[in-house]
Parts: C-alpha cells; structure tokens; sequence
C-alpha cells in the first residue's frame, strides 16, 4: 500500500511537470524552438497570485485568473519582442536569447521581492482525502484533475477548433499554412498564450505543494519539465503528460525508497536512457532530413 502511496505522490508531482511540458511541447510543435525562459514564467505565475492574494488581499479566484492572464499577456509579450524578430535566424540565438529572457525575468523578480523564501497563500485545506486505506491529500488531488483536465481539453481545442486547426496547419508547414490564409503571428502567440497560461498554473500548485516560494523556484523545475517533454517526444501533447507523470513517479519513489539525494540524478539519468534508444521520444515519430 505504501508503493502505492508513493506512486499517487509522484502522479501529483508530475502532474506539475506535465503541465510545465505541455507548454514547452507546444512553443516547439509550432514555433520549432525551445523556450528556456518558460520555468520563469511558472515562477511569475506563482508570485502573480501571491501579490493580488496576499499583498492586495483578494480573494482566491481572483488571484488564479490574474495569474493566468497575466502569464498568457506576458508570454505573448515576450514572443512578440524578444522571439519573433528573430523568426529566421539561427537556432544559437534563439537559445542565447531564451536565456537572456529567463535570467531577465529571474532578476526583476529577485529586486522586487529579494531571494529569500516567502510564504504562498493557502487557496486549499491541507486536508486528505481517504480511498481503500489510500490518503491522498487535497493538493495532489487536485494537481491530478488539473493535468489530465487541462490536458483534455487541450486536445480537445487543438483538435476541433478553428484555431487548433491552425496551430496544426502552421506546426506542419508554416509557408503552406500562409499561403492557405492562416495568420501565422497570431497563431504562434495564442500558442505562447496558452503554454504560459498552463505554466502559471503549475506555478500556482507548486506554491501550494512546498508553501514557499523564491524567483529560483522555476530553474530546476522548468528543467525537468523538459526533460519530460523530451521523454514523451517534444511537440507531442500527449507526450508531454506521460513523460511529466513518468518522471514524477521516477523521483517520488527514488526519494522513497533509495534517497533523495540521487532523486535528480535518477531524472536526468532518464534523459541520457532514451536519448540514447529512443531520441524522438516515446510518443515521438522519426523524421529523416531530406538531402
């Protein structure tokens, strides 16, 4: 029972990190670059709903959708100004550049609110729910309905929607999907709408899991979020969930039953494993370079 215990813990865990894939998955599928700064957006969705919970005193809701809104205007902003002129250059500085936006939004919230840990606003009980002898506690509860939730209905819009359609079309052949009438921009920063949207959330939960938060919280937790997106084959939505709720069990029952020492050894161990038999990713397909 307690194996299972475990395995619902890392589910929690790496519901958290499937939700941060998913937006790394999506900025790839159909912008094909990968954007670094994407763990400082969950860092700033956390602080988002800390400020207008606890500094200006609103009520919970309110603190949630400020931080998701306020997560999808940033991300789009930073599309628009940092990435988009740079749209046909090379990969080297879209990548310097990712950087530069992550220590960017890493620094401005280190001289706002300084480095050291603050406590999250509690938005839930730290109650447990009991099922078949199992306590699963409110917040791993919830982080489960919000990843395979988000993640449903993510599909769902990229799959039946007008939109979806033209993230898909744009993620195929960005030329083509021009020439068909598809406005490639605003498609591209509804994608980085959407990513950073999902990655306030993940913010909001982490503030909620460990109840402390720092401008740090977003490095190593956007790192292994791509580690997840990498193991489910980047650009693959549905990837992204399995790799985040893998990876998430991986650590929960290292930490349980080897030591948490080796937990991040054993992630970034996972990384090396399917780069090497699998690099495009369980849910990945191949694709050879035309010569």
């Amino acid at each position: 029972m307690d194996f299972i215990a475990q395995v619902i813990n890392g589910l929690s865990t790496g519901g958290m990190y499937a939700l941060v894939a998913i937006g790394y998955t999506m900025v790839y599928g159909i912008a094909k670059m990968i954007n670094f700064a994407h763990g400082e957006i969950i860092m700033v969705g956390a602080y988002f709903a800390y400020f207008v919970s606890s500094r200006l005193g609103l009520p919970a809701p309110i603190a949630v959708v400020f931080s998701i809104v306020g997560c999808a205007v940033l991300g789009m902003t930073i599309e628009k100004v940092a990435y988009k002129p740079l749209r046909n250059s090379g990969s080297l500085a879209v990548l310097i550049t990712a950087i530069g936006v992550s220590y960017l939004l890493q620094n401005v919230f280190l001289i706002i609110f300084g480095s050291a840990s603050i406590s999250f606003p509690r938005f839930l009980e730290s109650g447990q729910f009991e099922f078949l002898s199992l306590k699963i506690s409110y917040i791993s509860l919830l982080s489960l309905i919000l990843t395979f939730g988000c993640t449903a209905l993510l599909m769902l819009f990229v799959n039946k929607t007008r939109i979806g359609k033209a993230m898909r079309a744009v993620s195929e052949d960005k030329g083509a999907a021009q020439l068909m009438g598809i406005n490639v921009d605003n498609t591209i920063s509804i994608t980085f709408a959407i990513g950073s949207g999902l990655g306030a959330i993940a913010g909001i939960i982490y503030g909620l899991s460990y109840s402390l938060i720092n401008p740090y919280l977003g490095t190593m937790l956007g790192i292994k979020a791509f580690i997840a997106a990498v193991l489910g084959g980047i650009g693959n939505i549905k990837g992204a969930m399995v790799g985040g709720l893998i990876i998430g069990i991986a650590e929960a029952l290292t930490i349980a039953y080897v030591s948490s020492t080796f937990s991040d050894a054993v992630v970034f161990g996972i990384l090396i494993f399917i780069l090497l038999v699998k690099p495009a990713g369980l849910f990945g397909k191949n694709v050879r370079d035309k010569v």
